[in-house]
């Protein structure tokens, strides 16, 4: 008959079922808890067992022993130390032994005897017993028949200068109590195992395995849909190692939903900006064509300006063109030539709108003329315009308003170039600083994207250098652009999470 394969459970659910398996015998954690809990159990009962039944076994034969000995004690008060056949075989009897001799002064004297038998019964020495033998002895009184007999020779308790008793004693009474003993110890074992087992079970079951299947079904529900309510897992305040996996469930489920949201904005922000980038191509277009027409203007100011608004439009042009490289992670790698620093900090803080005058945000700049570095320049105004902006920002929400400076400075430390931009204003956040570089997460303002810092974060990187903060607080805020000099190493990608 041929096999028919059960349709496999939809992938939404295929968790769900696999849970519902597990959570049930005999494949759940909690029945193999059960079951290990017992086997130990029963597994350290068989290792009990045999010194057990050695002892009872032993015990038996020095009971047998002791009574032929207070038994043969009864021919030394009799009328020539004889008894006669009637009370010889009562005496042995009562002391469940077939056969009482006796050994004194190297002479071994028969004291009581009752019919021989055809087959010599196998011997013991309980003297002078070796582990092994002693270990082995019970079960082979097991697995022999109840028709043989067992010569035992033990040391004597009430005679004194007796060298050793012996006895001989039927084997099947031996055989049979020890079978007994030997049902009640496995019946004592599974007993003591199962109750052990039910126990543990239901100790590490409270303990353990609910919270366990607790934290399972919150990351199985969070894989399927991350925005269910249900998925949320709520920390017990456990201190153990089960309340900080569940406290780590807890941030773990925090985060990727603050990485999922800014995806699905980075998404949107693609979508929207694949929309109007050709429209703004166009417009830009149309600027560039009416700064070509302003040319002509015989007026000297607007030849002065003129230069600046092409250089801004011919910036504006690229970045419509590349913008869309953002939102799939990825930048145009840098080109890096020789370029004075002062001037790079001075056009980007005129298009950071900070002023060199006391009435807006001030913009002072501690460079030389002389100072070098080697940077993209477009990528590099980028980087200087952005953190400029975020300072200018900054400074311009206080309440009460200041009187806001933002401070540019270079020194060179080895083979790295650093540039430093400190600023005067509120500083940032706790929560601003523990998402510094990540888009839609490190804004300190309200109203703010979070893209400023993430962009200029991995223009840096992929230059080779660094971008960090050094400072912050409520006495300004200081950022170091760390570039490496001409030849010292090559640029080096951001990471796609960055």
């Amino acid at each position: 008959m041929a096999e028919v394969q059960a349709p496999e459970p939809a992938a939404g659910k295929a968790g769900w079922g696999r849970t519902g398996r597990r959570l049930f015998w005999p494949g759940g954690l909690s029945a193999r808890l059960l079951v290990l809990t017992a086997l130990f159990v029963a597994l350290a009962g068989a290792f009990i067992l045999p010194p057990a039944l050695a002892a009872f076994e032993r015990n038996w034969l020095l009971d047998r022993v002791r009574a032929a000995e207070l038994a043969s004690l009864a021919t030394e008060v009799a009328p020539d130390r004889v008894v006669t056949e009637k009370l010889s075989a009562q005496l042995l009897a009562g002391a469940g032994v077939e056969t009482v001799a006796i050994q004194s002064k190297g002479l071994r004297r028969l004291v009581l005897q009752g019919p021989r038998r055809d087959e010599a019964p196998y011997f013991v020495d309980l003297r002078q017993q070796a582990v092994s033998s002693w270990l082995i002895a019970p079960f082979q009184t097991l697995s022999a028949g109840d028709d043989r007999a067992v010569r035992v020779i033990a040391e004597p308790r009430f005679r004194e200068e007796a060298e050793f008793i012996e006895v001989v004693a039927p084997h099947a009474p031996l055989k049979g109590e020890l079978k007994a003993y030997l049902w009640q110890l496995v019946f004592t074992t599974l007993f003591v195992a199962g109750l052990a087992g039910a126990l543990v079970f239901l100790s590490l079951n409270f303990f353990l395995v609910r919270p366990m299947q607790r934290i399972t079904r919150a990351m199985e529900r969070f894989r399927a849909d991350p925005d269910d309510p249900a998925a949320h897992l709520e920390p017990s305040g456990r201190r153990d190692e089960v309340g900080r996996a569940e406290a780590e469930l807890d941030r773990m489920q925090a985060d990727l939903r603050t990485a999922l949201a800014s995806r699905a904005r980075l998404a949107a922000l693609g979508e929207a900006v694949a929309k109007i980038n050709h429209d703004l191509r166009n417009m830009l277009t149309s600027a560039q064509m009416a700064s070509e027409r302003m040319a002509s203007v015989p007026d000297p100011r607007v030849a002065q300006a003129l230069p600046r608004l092409e250089r801004a439009l011919d910036r504006a042009v690229r970045l419509a063109s590349d913008v869309l490289a953002y939102g799939k992670t990825q930048e145009a790698p840098p080109s890096p030539v020789s370029l004075a620093l002062a001037q790079a900090l001075d056009d980007a803080a005129e298009e950071g709108r900070l002023s060199d005058r006391p009435e807006g945000v001030l913009f002072v700049c501690e460079v030389g003329p002389e100072v070098q570095v080697q940077a993209d320049p477009d990528q590099l105004h980028r980087i200087l315009v952005n953190l400029m902006r975020n300072a200018r920002e900054a400074i311009e929400a206080v309440t009460p308003p200041r009187s806001g400076v933002v401070r540019a400075g270079w020194r060179r430390e080895g083979e790295t170039d650093i540039i430093t931009l400190a600023d005067n204003g509120p500083g940032l956040s706790d929560r601003a600083r523990d998402r510094l570089f990540q888009p839609f997460a490190g804004s300190g303002r309200p109203d703010g994207a979070g893209l400023g810092l993430a962009i200029a974060h991995e223009l840096v990187l992929g230059h080779g250098g660094e971008l960090s903060l050094t400072a912050t607080g409520p006495a300004g805020t200081v950022f170091e652009i760390q570039l490496p000099a001409a030849g010292a190493r090559g640029p080096r990608r951001a990471r796609p999470d960055a």
